[in-house]
This record gives C-alpha cells, sequence and structure tokens, in this order.
C-alpha cells in the first residue's frame, strides 16, 4: 500500500473562485510568480550573495593585506603636505597629481594619487603611500572609487560588480538585484498570509521543515534584501539611468561645489594647466583655507583642473556621520571662493548617498559590513532551502511540480487592472525586472495554449481538464 505525500497548505485548492476573496485570487498569482522567479532568478542572487559576502569582508582583508603602506608609526611632528607630495613625486615623478588625502589619523599614511600612469587602468590611480613623519615612500598601489579601494578590495568589488565582463557583465548584478525585492515581497506576503512565522520547525521534518526554516529566515531577512535591491539599483546601468534622471527632473542631483578660480587666477596660477599641486599658493595654505572652514578629516585635495580654475578640497568620510562638505580655493589669493555643504543637498541626493555607502559597507563601519555578511549568508541558505523544497516536492527523484497556471484569470478585472498598471510602471523603470515578466508571461501563455490544444490544461484550481 502506497501512501501519497502530505499536501501542504500551499498545495491545497482554495474554494471556489465567485466565493474568493481578493486575496484568496491573487495568492495563487504570487506563489506561482515567487516559485518561477526563486527558480530561475536564484542562480544569479547565488552568485551576487557570494560575491556580495567577500565584499563585505574585503574592507578588513584590505588593512590587513596592505598594512604596510597604510600605516606608520606615530611620530612627533608631521611634514608639510607640500613635502610630503614633493617626496612622493621624487620617487613617481610620471603621471600628474589627481589628487592628495593627508594622514587622516596619527598612524596613517598620507595618500598622494596620480593619473596618466602606464600600466595603470585609466580609470584608477597610482596611490603613492608617504610616511607624514618623515617623507619616507612605502609603496604605490593602483586605486579605484572614491572609496579609496586598493588591488584586493577592487578585484572583489569589480567581481561582485560586473564579474570582470564589463559592461555586459553589469546585467547580471541589475537583473538580481531587480528581482530580489520582488522574491523577498512575495515570499514575505506568503509566509504571514498563513502566519507561519508563528509557527514552530521544531519536531516536524521533511519539506514541512524546510520550509518552516526557508520563511522564518525570509521573514527576518527581508527588510535587509528590501534595502539592498533599492540600493543596489540606485546605480546600476539602466534602473540607476532611470533614477537619475527622474532626481534630475525633480531638481534632486547631486550638487557640486563650483571650481570657478578668483579674477586673479589666469595671471597667478599659470602652472595649474598641468594638473600639477606644487603651483599658486601651495597645499598647505589651500589646506588651511578649507580648515578654517570647518573641513576636518579626512579629506582630499584636488588640484586645478586648468589655470581658470580652483582648488577642491572635499571631506572623504562615508562613515556615520558622514562628512561631505567641500570648498573651492583660489589658487592665487589662498580665499575660499565657495563652499557646499551636506547638510544642503537635496532629500534625494543625501538618500542616494547614504544608501550606496550603506550597500557597500561604509556608513556604519564594521557593524555595517557584519550585518552584510549576515544578509549574504541568509540569501544562500533561502536559495538552498528553496532548491531543496522544490525537490522534496516531487516523488522519487524527480523534481516538483510547479505550481499550476492560469492563477491570472481568477483574478477579477479591479484587482488585475490596477496590478498590471502597477508592474507596467515598475517595468519601465526597472526594465531588467520588467522585460524578463513579460517574457515569462508571454511563454507561459504559449505554454498553456499548448498544452490546451494537446487536450490537457491545468488551471490555478488544481483540476485538470482533458
Amino acid at each position: 500500500m502506497t501512501t501519497a505525500p502530505p499536501t501542504t497548505t500551499d498545495e491545497v485548492p482554495g474554494p471556489p473562485a465567485a466565493a474568493k476573496s481578493a486575496w484568496g485570487t491573487l495568492r495563487p498569482l504570487v506563489l506561482r510568480l515567487h516559485f518561477y522567479a526563486g527558480v530561475l532568478v536564484a542562480p544569479f542572487l547565488l552568485v551576487a550573495a557570494l560575491t556580495g559576502l567577500l565584499y563585505a569582508a574585503s574592507f578588513q582583508a584590505e588593512k590587513i593585506v596592505y598594512d604596510h603602506e597604510l600605516t606608520v608609526p606615530v611620530g612627533e611632528r608631521e611634514l608639510p603636505v607640500s613635502e610630503q607630495v614633493a617626496a612622493a613625486r621624487a620617487a613617481h615623478p610620471e603621471g600628474t597629481v589627481a589628487a592628495v588625502r593627508p594622514s587622516p589619523e596619527a598612524d596613517a599614511t598620507t595618500r598622494v594619487m596620480l593619473s596618466g600612469i602606464p600600466g595603470v587602468d585609466p580609470d584608477h590611480t597610482l596611490a603613492v603611500f608617504v610616511d607624514p613623519y618623515t617623507g619616507k615612500v612605502r609603496g604605490a598601489l593602483e586605486q579605484y572609487g572614491s572609496s579609496g579601494a586598493l588591488p584586493l578590495r577592487t578585484w572583489i568589488d569589480e567581481f561582485h560588480r560586473d564579474l570582470h565582463l564589463g559592461e555586459p557583465g553589469r546585467l547580471y548584478s541589475e537583473f538580481a538585484a531587480s528581482w530580489l525585492w520582488v522574491i523577498a515581497g512575495g515570499g514575505l506576503v506568503l509566509w504571514f498570509s498563513r502566519r507561519r512565522a508563528l509557527r514552530t520547525v521544531r519536531g516536524t521534518g521533511g519539506r514541512r521543515r524546510t520550509l518552516g526554516l526557508h520563511g522564518g529566515v525570509g521573514a527576518w531577512a527581508a527588510a535587509g534584501f528590501f534595502l539592498l535591491s533599492a540600493t543596489g539599483l540606485t546605480w546600476s546601468a539602466h534602473a540607476g539611468a532611470n533614477i537619475g534622471e527622474l532626481r534630475t527632473a525633480l531638481g534632486q542631483e547631486t550638487p557640486s561645489v563650483s571650481a570657478a578660480a578668483g579674477e586673479h587666477a589666469g595671471h597667478d596660477a599659470a602652472g595649474a594647466a598641468g594638473g600639477d599641486a606644487a603651483h599658486g599658493v601651495g597645499l598647505d595654505k589651500v589646506l588651511a583655507a578649507a580648515r578654517a572652514e570647518g573641513l576636518g578629516d579626512p579629506v582630499e585635495i584636488v588640484p586645478p583642473a586648468d589655470a581658470e580654475s580652483a582648488y577642491v578640497v572635499r571631506q572623504i568620510q562615508r562613515s556615520w556621520p558622514e562628512k561631505q562638505d567641500s570648498a573651492a580655493v583660489d589658487p592665487a589669493t589662498g580665499e575660499v571662493t565657495d563652499v557646499l555643504r551636506f547638510a544642503d543637498y537635496p532629500v534625494l541626493a543625501k538618500l542616494t548617498r547614504w544608501g550606496i555607502d550603506l550597500h557597500t559597507g561604509s556608513l556604519f563601519g564594521p557593524v555595517n559590513q557584519i550585518v552584510l555578511m549576515a544578509l549574504a549568508l541568509s540569501l544562500i541558505l533561502l536559495i538552498l532551502w528553496g532548491y531543496r523544497m522544490w525537490w522534496q516536492r516531487g516523488r522519487g527523484s524527480a523534481f516538483g511540480r510547479p505550481v499550476p497556471r492560469g492563477a491570472w484569470q481568477q483574478v477579477p478585472p479591479y484587482v488585475l487592472v490596477p496590478l498590471l498598471a502597477l508592474i507596467a510602471v515598475l517595468g519601465y523603470f526597472v526594465p531588467l525586472l520588467g522585460i524578463p515578466l513579460a517574457v515569462f508571461l508571454a511563454v507561459d501563455v504559449v505554454l498553456g495554449e499548448i498544452a490546451h490544444r494537446r487536450g490537457r490544461r491545468t488551471y490555478a484550481s488544481g483540476t485538470t481538464v482533458r
């Protein structure tokens, strides 16, 4: 005598369509979307979670691997910044000075960033690390981005962002970010609709236990997944561009300090055209002028781009509280010509800055990085449990059957029409959500029609017509 496997509440046929509530008709549709999105998108999410886990750990690994370049014994008196830059240029006369980051802490080196270095990626700089007390150069490493990522973190960052495939590779990460919130949201709704969060998995086994673990961990981690998805899309290739256009239309783009120099700049600072840091009043007076405006460490000094431009000194602290003020200093007179405070940023510009720094693990330092690693591990476990449930839903060695199609036919028009409109708007702004979803629906309709022509169709109610 054989016994059929027990049926979970996810598989119990509901009441007739006429007696169902709006949610009762939507639930099979959400379940089917969650199932297929989980099965098809999970491999991309798994890669994103694994590489994201590595990236979250790379901040601390970077400090260990590059300790010699990053730290120095604390001395008695720091040399002027101009002398430190001169020491870096003596060791590396090639290229031009792109920026200088004076030592932000007593035991930290000064970074002199050089651009136009042969063999260095044009989008990167060569960071020369100088002992601020002795002027000794402790090394030089390729650096990327405003966070100052060194080779180890840069490699992991690019691996997470595009799998080292360039712009085409960015589609994978945007695809994962576009669908993460949909999968997390669908799972959260399904979980709480059956009040599974109040149930215990202790004493249960098989698919029911896996389902309990999958739902419980997913419910706790859902808020983090929403944040990761939203912040990841902020600077993605396609959705990020749409978000940028929307911010521009609303007057919420990120402002920048005016780098136009004073009326004497063209006469007294002609050397600025070469992008060299040693001209005009000099780095030390420029830094002192910025300090007088309240720009504390850590800061970055950017030399004038040409004879008509000013020095730009900007704060670069991405941890809480963020320091993002900036000032322009006339190279001829050493006077501050413009100041921009982070407090004056538009709301969406602030939210974008905070969101990116939260996503990359900078906003709250090590605590932020630990939370990101926990979310990455949670996502990995959820994916493995999800595939295990799919296997357990079948019989023997066969994978489980999918949720029956046709659920959308049971949704009343007053719910279906606004839902489709919302999906269309989201699909426009987030194309790697909208396009795959449209393809999925088209394929699903075609497969349903093929099944119909063959004489049998399975509906969401669980009945099969032959």
